[in-house]
């Protein structure tokens, strides 16, 4: 079992900057993939980075080049660094775990383990 905590959502103005945490507490893989996802009203889930213990990282389109996905395995918790935030980054931000992962990747249907989210709003 694996359980995830997130937290760092919050309002902000375009332009703008957060950074998300993650806690992860329980079992844990050695290859073990993490990821965050976010889902606006009315959209699927959608996958925005994702990293391993040794250090690979895939990005969505969208977040390459604004979004920093990272991890401190000494605090057990996994960060993403969003910078230049838009109107359309507003979302629910969701990390997961996907448990003994042949291959790390951005599909929601890959992962175990979620957490309940952070909500993300950016004005314009």
């Amino acid at each position: 079992q694996v359980r995830l905590v997130e937290s760092g959502g919050g309002s902000v103005e375009a332009g703008g900057s957060l950074n998300l945490s993650c806690v992860v507490s329980g079992n844990t893989y050695k290859n073990q993939c993490m990821g965050w996802f976010r889902q606006a009203p009315g959209l699927e889930r959608e996958g925005v980075a994702a990293t391993n213990r040794d250090g690979y990282t895939t990005y969505a389109t969208f977040a390459k080049g604004r979004f920093t996905i990272s991890q401190d395995n000494t605090k057990n918790t996994l960060y993403l660094q969003m910078n230049s935030l838009q109107p359309l980054d507003t979302a629910m931000y969701y990390c997961a775990a996907h448990v003994r992962a042949a291959v790390c990747g951005r599909r929601p249907a890959q992962y175990n383990y979620w957490g309940q989210g952070t909500q993300v709003t950016v004005s314009s």
